[in-house]
Formats: structure tokens, sequence, C-alpha cells
């Protein structure tokens, strides 16, 4: 017997529709909420609009899950075999110096492709197709450790927001889908990852400067205590965060969903914004993030606070495991095992 199929239309680029065959529909991806493989097509389409105009056009990571959430999980990043033509690919180069394809989405059929293939999670990269190398945005994760919740981040994010206008940047600020909060500046492409990463540190570092209390760049867990831990190394080439209106592989079915700074200052309940949720949201208040792009700033005062802080004796941070040896980089040992007795 034939698995059980639809097809749904889908406007196209060109202004004519699209048909893109859904297989298993009705094969629940959210348990705990009952949400089908067709919902979950029929909001991407709902919220296509928005979130092309967040994450299309660049490389993108697809966060697949055959099963539904519960089950196996695994990460695609060359377009698949019979991907359709209006599925797009740039190559890219890692940090291990290693180059391969990667899947860019440009319209809703190419996003109800991507649901086709079992996609929940989509994970953009900071730069665009057309400038693989130099991102467009500067993004910083606000990340609760253990003790500190969504409202804990919601605290600090006003303060980071200061700290990035005094420095020429203007934020905004999105759900992570879960507890934390992702700040985002748009910036010229005038600088490659590495700069960028040390233009987050800078950031980061004056924000805990102010906040010592509540906000730490410690990367070694064993340090950032019940503080909010500013995550640097999300700016590193081929990092991702779930992006704008991506759901969440999360029982509720999260949406990573942008706010308003006057929305987040009135109290917000993250696990509010939810698959069945954000369309309506959309067609009440719209895309917050609709000008997001419109007058990108530069990384150049953040970059002298770098160069400030390094003549001052804070040098480089430590990388993901994963990367090879950066110059400057401190040994990545946590310093619990670094210690020796004294007099050893």
């Amino acid at each position: 017997m034939a698995s059980e199929r639809i097809t749904l239309t889908v406007p196209g680029r060109d202004g004519t529709d699209r048909e893109v065959g859904l297989s298993s529909p009705d094969r629940v991806l959210w348990p705990d909420a009952g949400i089908t493989k067709r919902e979950l097509a029929e909001y991407m389409i709902a919220v296509s609009v928005p979130f092309l105009a967040a994450n299309g056009g660049r490389p993108l990571s697809l966060e697949r899950f055959p099963d539904g959430i519960d089950g196996e999980r695994f990460f695609s990043k060359n377009p698949p075999r019979g991907a359709p033509d209006y599925v797009d690919e740039v190559m890219c180069t890692y940090n291990s110096g290693r180059r391969h394809p990667q899947v860019v989405l440009r319209e809703a059929a190419a996003i109800a492709w991507a649901v086709q293939m079992n996609t929940v999670v989509f994970h953009p990269w900071a730069s665009l197709a057309d400038d693989t190398d130099n991102p467009v945005e500067l993004r910083i994760d606000l990340d609760p450790q253990p003790g500190t919740d969504f409202a804990d981040a919601a605290a600090v994010a006003p303060a980071l927001r200061e700290v990035l206008a005094e420095a020429g940047l203007t934020a905004f600020l999105k759900t992570s889908g879960n507890r934390g909060i992702h700040v985002f500046c748009p910036i010229e492409p005038t600088h490659e990852f590495l700069d960028v990463r040390h233009a987050v540190i800078a950031a980061g570092r004056e924000l805990e400067r102010r906040m010592p209390e509540k906000v730490t760049m410690n990367w070694w867990k064993e340090e950032r205590g019940e503080r909010i831990f500013i995550d640097f190394n999300q700016a590193n080439r081929d990092r991702t965060m779930a992006g704008a209106y991506s759901p969440r592989a999360l029982p509720a079915a999260p949406v990573s969903t942008p706010l308003t700074w006057e929305e987040l200052a009135a109290g917000v309940d993250p696990a509010s914004f939810t698959i069945r949720t954000v369309p309506d949201r959309l067609a009440d208040v719209g895309d917050p993030w609709s000008g997001l792009q419109e007058n990108p700033g530069r990384i150049d005062t953040l970059l002298d606070w770098w160069q400030r802080d390094l003549a001052d004796g804070l040098g480089e941070l430590p990388f993901p495991p994963d990367f090879p040896k950066m110059p400057g980089e401190p040994p990545r040992v946590q310093p619990s095992r670094a210690r020796r007795p004294e007099g050893d």
C-alpha cells in the first residue's frame, strides 16, 4: 500500500504556485501537543514572509527529526539528493578548511520542502549566500545558567542594549524558544567571523563589568555560577542558533519569536509563543524585525574596545573543542583540572 501523501500549493518566487508533496502528514512530531507534520508545514507557510526576511538567502543547517522530536535527530548541511531546483545552495568554508555546499532557502516552497524532509529547527548562518565569510549580524546569546531563567535574561538584555548603543549599534531581540534571549545587531559585512567574535567578546566584557553579579563571560561551566552567560562562541563561523520564527524541538512546540523592547519590559512568557499562537500574533502586531536590515551599523567601536582590553591584559578566550587551536587562545583545560597542589 502506498504511504499517505498530500500536495500543498505554495506561492513561488516568480509569482506562480508550486506543488509540494508532503508524505505522512498525520505523523505526530510533538507528542505532548499533538502537532503533526502537516500542522508544522502549514505554520511554516503562514510565517514564510518574516521567516525568509530573517533567515532566507543565507547558508542554513536543517535539524531533522524523522520520527518526531523524541526520536533520532541529525543535522543536514549538504542539500540532499533530489532537492528541487527551487532549493538553492552555496559553497561554504569551515574552520577546519573543509568546503562543502549548504542549503539556501529563498521562497515558501523551499521551506515546505524542508518540512517534507522532517526539518523541525532551522539554523541560519550570520552571513548571506552572496558573501559567506562576512556576517551581516552581530549575535549575542544570553544563556541562563542553572538557578536562573528567562526573567534573569530579560533583566540583563536592556543593559546589553545600552552597551551596544554606545558602540553605535541598534539591537533587536527574540526569544530563543527556550529560556534564553538572542540579541541581534545588523552590521555592514566588512569584517569576517573572527573579528565579529572579538566584537561580541568586547561587548560582553563591558556588560560583565557593569553587572558582575548577573553576567558572566566564563567559558567553563564550573565558574559561571547563577548568572547569565554571554555565549561568545555562538559568533564563530559555522556556529548557529535557531532562526527567527523557527520552531524548537521541545514539548509544547515553542517558537523563537522576535519581540519589541517594549514587550520585554512589560513582561512576556516565552512559552506562550508556539506554532499555534505565532501566526495570530503576526496578524495582530506584525513582525518586530521588519526593519532589521535597513540601517546596518559598524563594529569599529567594539573592535577598539577589544584592542583596549588586549592592552589591559585581557586576551583571547577559549574556542569550542572541535575548532583548531587558535592564535593566542588559552589552554583548553577546565580550571579545576588545571590546578595543581601547592609545591607540585
